[in-house]
């Protein structure tokens, strides 16, 4: 039995009995940060919620730590789930709460630690993303950025050993999108932290991934590193990343105008 953070196995999924992710397999080390990426509609979206206990699979299987997250029984299953932090793409941080509050609410919710306890972790993980003193703010008196740092500060309250993390760069400029790169960098480096990482940004994805998954119409057509999804001979990982339209042919030319601003 595999001890991996996360093992897919023969995974099909979707809704209403339509399967929308087929037969996938995958698997993350520990200490790996996996990029998931694939075009609109590839079922990246699908595929997160059956890997993080939100959508039982039709097929296949997930394990957490080798354990098989949608066999066990419903309190082995919660114990699973506290192995893993997940950073949605819009933050999804209570409104009414501040960012200490919001931070301390798994702590509050699944450990049994006095309240000030639960102060110092909330202010060491704050002070890991780079907002402590921010913990009396509320959401709305918060960046983009800073949203998305208070995120990852309450994905890792509990000490996860795999973080999910959803298009965390979407709506950021190109600089504050850097320093979450950085952030997510330093969560497998300083704290050994496996990271799943969903997202469309390839500047991101180049410089963050240690391997690479491609989804493609329900389907994984690829997985390997950074250079090997650049040397890639598949037409279809080559129009991803270059931004190429299903129904456009390729012609060196015209990218190269594209990327120059001049098509």
């Amino acid at each position: 039995m595999s001890r991996a953070p996360i093992t897919v196995t023969n995974l099909t999924g979707g809704y209403n009995g339509t399967a929308v992710i087929h037969n996938c397999n995958m698997q993350i080390a520990a200490g790996e940060i996996v990029v998931i990426m694939g075009g609109s509609g590839s079922g990246k979206s699908t595929f997160l919620r059956h890997l993080i206990g939100l959508k039982p699979p039709m097929e296949g299987d997930v394990q957490l730590f080798g354990e098989s997250l949608y066999s066990v029984d419903e309190i082995a299953r919660l114990r699973l789930l506290k192995g893993i932090g997940v950073a949605f793409q819009s933050g999804a941080l209570l409104s009414s709460l501040t960012v200490a509050e919001n931070v301390a609410l798994p702590l509050i919710e699944h450990s049994e630690l006095d309240r000030e306890t639960i102060g110092v972790i909330v202010r060491m993980k704050l002070d890991f993303v780079g907002l402590l003193g921010k913990e009396d703010l509320l959401p709305s008196e918060l960046s983009g950025g800073m949203l998305k740092r208070v995120a990852v500060a309450r994905a890792i309250a509990l000490d996860p050993r795999l973080t999910f993390m959803d298009e965390p760069s979407a709506g950021l400029d190109p600089v504050v999108a850097a320093a979450l790169d950085e952030l997510i960098i330093k969560l497998r480096d300083t704290l050994g932290m496996s990271v799943a990482v969903v997202t469309h940004e390839l500047e991101s994805a180049f410089k963050i991934a240690d391997r690479i998954v491609v989804l493609d119409r329900g389907h994984i057509i690829f997985s390997g590193s950074v250079a090997e999804i650049k040397a890639s001979s598949n037409q279809r990982i080559q129009n991803l990343i270059n931004r190429i339209a299903e129904d456009e042919e390729f012609d060196p030319e015209t990218h190269l105008r594209r990327l120059v601003g001049e098509a």
